[in-house]
């Protein structure tokens, strides 16, 4: 769902590149960089 939304807005504010990031407790962390082609 936050990859999704993300897309979503870079559409929107015709943006190119954006990060999703998420907490998965315990220390540990993931990031994704989208770039619309």
């Amino acid at each position: 769902r936050l990859i999704t939304t993300l897309l979503h807005e870079l559409e929107r504010a015709d943006q190119e590149v954006g990060l999703v990031t998420m907490c998965c407790g315990g220390g540990l962390g993931t990031g994704t960089l989208i770039q619309r082609v």
